[in-house]
């Protein structure tokens, strides 16, 4: 269920990254606990002259003042000695009029980092609030990319607009996916080919995956029940990436899924799953 996470602590989903989600817009100090290469105030001293320092917490700034809040801020690790405060980290905000005033609300994802690991980042995305799912958007939105070099601060402010502007897209998409429903052998082959990205294709003579398909498209609440190709895409989305399920190892023994720690593979697993719901959608209309 929705439900609140203490915003002073940076809940752990993988060895190297820490993610802080809030029901209410986290401030400045909150992010700076879990995610400080957000405030980092320079490169780190391994880029080089031509490498572009872009300020995230400049641009978060920038953004609040158009009315977004962050609600989700995840930060990876490093073992280099001091290149911490530097990696690769995300901000999830949406709009302070969308907060709560419909089952989902859109949210523009910013990726940076300041150590050379990424480019500049924002895509569109959508928070269904039942089950604190976040979605990426697949190939309805622009993938903003803006390398580290040059002037870059115009491009930056450009595509976060550019991003604002595909909201209206997004949407549609999501309309017409709860207006969809699956017949029961559809429902399968969504998620047999959903099993395939989160665990890859399997060959004659690997082992199965840890899980079957019809694990991963089970309801873990009342609110999920239902066939609509936007509710299959959601009991998807939170089983491959929050795991927790009962299933089998490699030499048959019982164990849990995992959940999905990476700050990029968490992106393009949803993005992946997205761009799949659409080919459905498609073959279906």
């Amino acid at each position: 269920m929705h439900s609140s996470i203490s915003p002073s602590l940076a809940t752990r989903f993988a060895r190297n990254t820490s993610v802080l989600r809030s029901d209410t817009p986290l401030v400045e100090d909150q992010m700076r606990r879990a995610a400080p290469s957000i405030f980092a105030a320079a490169k780190h001293a391994s880029r080089s002259e031509r490498y572009t320092y872009i300020p995230t917490i400049e641009v978060l700034r920038g953004l609040r003042k158009e009315g977004f809040e962050p609600f989700m801020v995840a930060q990876g690790g490093s073992r280099v000695e001091g290149k911490a405060e530097f990696t690769k980290h995300l901000i999830r905000m949406r709009h302070a009029g969308q907060v709560h005033a419909k089952a989902e609300a859109n949210e523009i994802i910013l990726i940076n980092s300041h150590d050379g690991a990424s480019s500049y980042q924002m895509l569109a995305g959508t928070f269904r609030f039942v089950c604190c799912n976040g979605l990426v958007v697949g190939t309805v939105s622009n993938d903003i990319r803006i390398a580290h070099k040059g002037n870059v601060q115009g491009d930056v402010i450009e595509g976060a607009f550019r991003v604002l502007e595909d909201f209206e897209g997004v949407d549609a998409s999501i309309d017409g996916m709860k207006a969809l429903q699956l017949q029961g052998e559809e429902e399968r082959a969504f998620a047999t080919a959903a099993l395939a990205l989160r665990y890859g294709e399997r060959v004659e003579g690997q082992p199965p995956a840890p899980i079957t398909a019809e694990q991963l498209i089970e309801a873990r609440r009342p609110e999920d029940l239902g066939h609509s190709l936007w509710v299959s895409m959601n009991r998807l989305q939170e089983n491959m990436l929050r795991g927790g399920q009962c299933g089998r190892g490699v030499q048959g023994r019982r164990m849990q899924t995992r959940a999905v720690g990476s700050i990029d593979r968490s992106v393009s697993l949803n993005r992946a799953l997205w761009v799949l719901a659409e080919e459905m959608r498609k073959i279906k209309t």
